[in-house]
């Protein structure tokens, strides 16, 4: 049974293992070294963006939330600080950054769909490691990604996902994801 119907989480999944399967064979295609260097670099860069930045929007929105449940007021200078805050926990001390980062609070419109963006990171964390899977020569793994896609809204996207392999109720998704992140840096370090 096809389920035509889905929700975005599965939808980010799903393009997700395509760009990191694509991602894979063009690094394992590269013939030349600045092509490979680039496509390592770019992978590392949809790492930031799509996983670590939108695990520190996620805290953002946590911490803003919290803090309106216990009442406390909150303005555009309070969700500056903590913005800052978080971008300096985030990015180290080695980063040098303008002062106007803290607000960049302001320009996220997913703000606007509380508890949002949080899907990103982990649809990417989950995306990793289906296309492990995939990569891996798994017999199992193309038949459950194809019952994970025909799922659509069928069932809950944890549920789903575990059709395809990914558990998102262990840390297992975040650790593999973490691990091709890591593999990725060392060897742009050694470039």
């Amino acid at each position: 049974r096809i389920s035509a119907h889905y929700s975005i989480f599965v939808a980010e999944v799903a393009s997700t293992v395509n760009e990191v399967l694509l991602i894979h064979y063009l690094l394992k295609e590269a013939k030349e070294t600045n092509v490979r260097n680039h496509l390592v670099n770019h992978f590392i860069e949809k790492f930031k963006g799509t996983f670590f930045t939108q695990i520190m929007f996620a805290e953002f929105e946590k911490i803003t939330h919290e803090m309106a449940e216990q009442g406390k007021p909150l303005n555009a200078q309070v969700f500056s600080e903590i913005y800052e805050k978080l971008f300096k926990e985030y990015n180290g001390d080695s980063l040098v950054f303008d002062e106007e980062v803290k607000y960049g609070w302001a320009r996220i419109p997913h703000f606007y769909r509380p508890f949002y963006v949080y899907k990103y990171a982990t649809g990417f964390a989950s995306a990793i490691q289906i296309a492990d899977k995939l990569l891996s020569g798994d017999p199992n793994a193309q038949k459950n990604y194809i019952e994970f896609l025909k799922g659509g809204s069928s069932d809950y996207p944890l549920n789903l996902l575990k059709k395809a392999g990914v558990d998102l109720t262990t840390p297992e998704p975040i650790e593999s994801a973490l691990k091709q992140f890591t593999q990725l840096v060392e060897e742009f370090s050694a470039l």
